[in-house]
Order: structure tokens, then C-alpha cells, then sequence
């Protein structure tokens, strides 16, 4: 895609979140203190205030959008005529929809090169119970979200997984008082990941596919067995199809199909929607379905028709 002349950073997260801080740390920053004008939206305030001085050093312009009402094409064509900036920062409301900025029509040669979002490990459990829509609205096309105020008390894994969930290419940053914390599914795994086939319970099959997708590198060259519905591809005949089980992500209108492409000579025999009961090697390929970077391919070395699920919906909390 064409790179945006403009381009708008966009922060999300519910109220006090740690919007306001990331980005005060961000514009306080020598590698962002670069050639041109910076216009700063912001649509929410907290508690923390920007220092005008930083600012001013950021080359930064100020405007406030008090409601949703407000933020409009119309709107926003005035500001880009009014600061002509190099570009954009905006620091969005928690509880609007990003997903109505996203598909506005914006000013000429505007566009998102970077959506973030920031969340409260200590208050998020809370949020995902009772906003949970508005939340995966927000993380839904977002290039990373970093949860501030971490500790290993708090299920972080779980957290992961449900933003993994509504978002398989986020990056998922964990940060305490002491900057970044990692390995935080270091011996979390249900399953025994040494085991010479590593078996996967139904209720670990969630567990296992993002675990997959974030580190590949562990499974290469190893197998692995579960039950899953068949997803068929387009292509009449094709050796490949998609053994995996539906995810909700939000509600029960917001699904997704979680599975990994499995070769076999027997993929023509399959139905669609049929279960099966599938043990496979795991190799890594470059696949457009993963940005042409290296992904899991399964190689089947047995499948055999199974019983459905009773329970076949994979949730993450």
C-alpha cells in the first residue's frame, strides 16, 4: 500500500489507561523530535497533562475534540488546513468506536500508519467483562497493545490470548514499573510440549494455536494430535485443507475460524464442516497467510473421522 503523506498515529485505550503518559514519553523522545509540525488530537482527558514546553521542543500543535458528534470529515479538513501538519497524533476516546474513525472518509493524502492501543493490567479483566465489544473494536485492526502496570499475579497469558484471538498479527507488549516483562507463558503450557506427540485436549486447543503463531520456531519438526471441523479450500482437488475451531472473540456475531493449512493426499476425500481427527507434523512455510513470513504448515500423517465436539466454541478470558 502507498505510504499516507500524512500520517496519523492513532492511541487507543479506555481512560487511564496510559495514553496520555506513553505519549508524553514518545514526543519527549530525541528520535522524535524531527523536521516538520506535529498536530496532537486529543479526544479525551485524563489525569496527566502534556508539558507544553515538551511540546512546543516536538515542533507539537494542540486540539481537542470534546464528542464523537465532532470528530467528521468536515472537522478534520479544517484542522489539516488550518496547521498543515507533517502529521498526526491522536489520542482517542476509550469509549468511542475506532472503528468509526477507521472507515471515515479523512483530508487528502491522510492515512493510519500506526494504531496502538494501551490497557491497565491491573483493571482489565473488568473492562473485557463488562466493554468487551468496544475493547476488541479497538484492538481488531491495531499493530500492537501494550498493557502497562503488569505483575505476575495477574493472568497475562490470558490476556494475550484474547487480544491474539481478535487480532493474530498484534504485537502484545507487557510492562511493569522496571520496563518489559517477557516469557510469561514460560511453563504455563496444558500440554507436554517434549511429549514425542504432543497431545492437545479441546479445551487446550486455543492455548496451542496462538502459543503456535507467536513462537513457531517451538513446534517445527514436531507432532501434534487434536480434533477439529474441516475447512475446505476453494480449489476442487486440492491436497490442503484447514483442520480448526471456531473462536469467539467478542460476541456470538463475532467469530473467527482458527486453523493452520494441513497437507494431505487425503484432503479431496474430506467433507466440509466434518470433523476429524487429525495427528500431523509441524514445518514452518513462508505463506501469504502469514506476510510471506516463515508459519505453521501441518503435514497429516493420520486423520479419521470423529465425533463432534460437544462443546466446539474456543473462548478466551
Amino acid at each position: 500500500m502507498q505510504e499516507p503523506e500524512v500520517p496519523i498515529f492513532l492511541i487507543a485505550g479506555f481512560l487511564e489507561s496510559g495514553k496520555t503518559t506513553f505519549l508524553r514519553f514518545t514526543l519527549d523522545q530525541d528520535y522524535f523530535r524531527i523536521d516538520g509540525k506535529t498536530l496532537l488530537i486529543i479526544c479525551e482527558e485524563g489525569e496527566e497533562e502534556y508539558d507544553l514546553k515538551a511540546l512546543a521542543r516536538a515542533n507539537t500543535v494542540v486540539e481537542v475534540i470534546g464528542s464523537e458528534d465532532e470528530l467528521t470529515t468536515a472537522k478534520l479538513n479544517t484542522l489539516a488546513m488550518l496547521h498543515k501538519p507533517d502529521r498526526v497524533i491522536m489520542e482517542y476516546n476509550g469509549m468511542w468506536l475506532v472503528s468509526h474513525f477507521e472507515e471515515m472518509k479523512k483530508p487528502d493524502g491522510w492515512g493510519i500508519e500506526q494504531h496502538i492501543v494501551c490497557a491497565d493490567a491491573s483493571t482489565f479483566s473488568v473492562y473485557l467483562q463488562n466493554m468487551k465489544s468496544i475493547f476488541m473494536d479497538m484492538v481488531r485492526n491495531a499493530d500492537m497493545v501494550i498493557f502497562n502496570r503488569s505483575s505476575s499475579g495477574l493472568p497475562l497469558a490470558n490476556f494475550r490470548r484474547s487480544i491474539k484471538a481478535a487480532n493474530q498479527g498484534c504485537e502484545v507488549v507487557f510492562e511493569d514499573e522496571s520496563g518489559e516483562i517477557s516469557d510469561i507463558f514460560q511453563d504455563e503450557m496444558p500440554f507436554d510440549i517434549n511429549a514425542d506427540v504432543i497431545d492437545i485436549a479441546p479445551e487446550d486447543y486455543g492455548i496451542w494455536f496462538i502459543d503456535a503463531t507467536d513462537h513457531p520456531e517451538t513446534y517445527r519438526g514436531k507432532t501434534v494430535h487434536f480434533q477439529a471441523r474441516v475447512m475446505k479450500p476453494r480449489l476442487p482437488g486440492a491436497k490442503v485443507f484447514v483442520p480448526g475451531r471456531m473462536a469467539m472473540t467478542c460476541c456470538a456475531n463475532d467469530m473467527t475460524f482458527l486453523g493452520y493449512v494441513c497437507k494431505s493426499s487425503d484432503a479431496p476425500k474430506l467433507k466440509q464442516d466434518e470433523w476429524v481427527d487429525v495427528t500431523a507434523k509441524v514445518e514452518l512455510e513462508r505463506r501469504p497467510e502469514y506476510g510471506m513470513q516463515p508459519g505453521p504448515v501441518l503435514l497429516a500423517t493420520q486423520i479419521h473421522p470423529c465425533t463432534p465436539l460437544a462443546n466446539e466454541m474456543v473462548y478466551f478470558n
